[in-house]
């Protein structure tokens, strides 16, 4: 069993990536079937996250203000407004944004919490640092790579997933970049 980093923050913890996306983690709720958080979303007009997958956990989205655009991978765009759940399975591509003009507020849960909290913490610390709207390339690579068998992130190529972020880490590694991961939960297999 991996260590569950979700333990080492006081709740509520608030993440935002600097370009219009926040997640509150309210809670974590011990359950015998596996420890969940408990959520709230806050993004921007037009923001969100890019077509991703969880393949160990669902996300559920009930939308308490704005609009919520919503797709599935291969599927239409659709979008739904306020009091509309949206649940996303474990393994199912996805993507959501704040349709319309006014921001979308979200309460929902992550099923179970596995190591969701960690990546997400880390990939908006980056992305915040960077400036550039996505993670510091270093930590994209070792993210993306480390916790591979937990979760994807579709709208990378699969060239640069399996040739560019193996390289990266490589050198990265070569110049200590790693050492801030040093306390990185083991991903879930």
């Amino acid at each position: 069993m991996s260590k569950n980093m979700t333990m080492r923050y006081t709740y509520p913890h608030s993440i935002e990536n600097g370009h219009g996306e926040q997640i509150t983690f309210v809670q974590l709720v011990k359950d015998p079937a596996g420890d969940w958080l408990e959520v709230e979303n806050l993004v921007q007009p037009g923001s969100g996250p890019p077509m991703h997958v969880h393949f160990k956990q669902a996300e559920s989205l009930t939308v308490v203000s704005g609009r919520i655009g919503v797709q599935e991978f291969g599927k239409e765009p659709v979008e739904h407004g306020r009091g509309s759940t949206v649940t996303f399975q474990a393994g199912v591509g996805h993507k959501f944004w704040a349709a319309g003009s006014e921001p979308l507020r979200c309460k929902g849960w992550i099923k179970p919490a596995h190591n969701v909290e960690y990546f997400l913490t880390e990939l908006y610390a980056s992305t915040k640092a960077s400036g550039k709207g996505r993670p510091d390339d270093f930590d994209g690579a070792y993210l993306g790579l480390r916790y591979k068998s937990e979760f994807d992130i579709l709208e990378v190529p699969a060239f640069v997933r399996k040739v560019i972020f193996p390289v990266t880490v490589f050198f990265g590694k070569l110049a200590g970049k790693h050492e801030k991961f040093a306390d990185a939960p083991e991903p879930v297999r």
